[in-house]
């Protein structure tokens, strides 16, 4: 009997804690709701509250007056912008990289800006790489579940082999993704410089890194869908920083893209544009330099201006450590 008793308390005591927990979990969750209903990404439009009863050419109208407000998210981050990007070339120029982490939209648009950059600026495809929560699948589809571990973000990164030169910059809308994170907690262990790119004021994201960059657009047209302002505000801050680092470490001459891979047909005709555009020479005095430099346009400019051989060139191009501005100047 008494046995049963002190079963009897032991169950009740169980029931008890499991309701409490239970009761526990159902507050944070009712208080996780409320707080994602207060993020400006999540707030109704009150500009487009009647999407659907438009006429065609009114509904695109409004919604791309929606897209005039997303330059202007971005001005009040350029010092600060313009400070990261000096730090992230300092530790380039010791071998250093730049990995973008997110999920969703975000993680693909990371994606995107680092696939450009090999064929634009003739770097490697490791110097900028992106990780998205869910793997490349999640590329094409939607893995839900996949944004919500901080500790697969950690893991993810940490297949990178991370050093004190390497750049992590993290993008979430709502500046709280869980996976994005936990990836940056696990850079800053290792010493990496961080970023962080979100569409919301006072972001958790913030807290856990060297650098926030908040492009707060506000309430999206189509409500939640932040592929929309803050989709385009991330991007618009891709293509800055990842311009930006290229042009200061030698990538970029004037605005041309001097270390564009000439590796099909259409990309010889730009090298060949780009190289006249540098030196006003003729096309056939441009191919013929760059055919003598192996299709290098950085080698061929500077062989045309300075009126050297290739191989002059290449020794003033490495002088400069790739800088071709510098390269003439050590001419002069």
């Amino acid at each position: 009997m008494l046995r049963n008793t002190f079963d009897s308390h032991r169950s009740d005591a169980l029931y008890w804690r499991r309701y409490f927990l239970t009761l526990k979990c159902k507050t944070m969750q009712e208080h996780e709701i409320k707080r994602l209903a207060q993020l400006e990404t999540e707030r109704r439009n009150h500009r487009t509250a009647d999407l659907d009863d438009l006429a065609t050419r009114d509904l695109v109208r409004v919604l791309h007056e929606e897209n005039h407000l997303v330059a202007g998210s971005i001005d009040p981050l350029l010092p600060r912008l313009a400070e990261m990007v000096d730090e992230i070339v300092k530790r380039m120029q010791n071998g250093g990289r730049i990995i973008y982490v997110g999920a969703g939209t975000s993680g693909r648009l990371g994606i995107l800006d680092a696939s450009e950059c090999p064929p634009t600026f003739g770097v490697s495809p490791d110097m900028v790489q992106g990780i998205i929560a869910g793997g490349h699948v999640a590329l094409v589809s939607s893995i839900e579940g996949a944004e919500d571990s901080s500790e697969q973000g950690k893991l993810d990164v940490e297949e990178k082999q991370l050093t004190v030169n390497d750049t992590v910059i993290g993008i979430a809308a709502s500046g709280r993704t869980p996976y994005v994170i936990g990836a940056l907690d696990f850079a800053r262990s290792k010493g990496c410089l961080t970023g962080g790119i979100a569409n919301v004021s006072d972001s958790k994201l913030s807290q856990h890194v060297d650098f926030s960059l908040e492009a707060v657009t506000g309430a999206e047209p189509l409500t939640g869908s932040t592929r929309m302002k803050a989709g385009s505000a991330q991007k618009f801050l891709l293509n800055l920083i990842s311009t930006a680092v290229m042009v200061k470490v030698g990538k970029v001459y004037q605005n041309l893209m001097v270390d564009v891979k000439a590796t099909n047909e259409k990309l010889r005709h730009r090298a060949v544009r780009i190289v006249q555009e540098a030196t006003g020479a003729t096309s056939e005095e441009c191919e013929a330099a760059l055919n003598n430099s192996e299709w290098h346009a950085k080698t061929a400019i500077v062989s045309i201006l300075l009126k050297v051989d290739s191989k002059e060139a290449g020794d003033l191009l490495s002088s400069s450590s790739g800088h071709l501005r510098k390269a003439l100047r050590l001419k002069d």
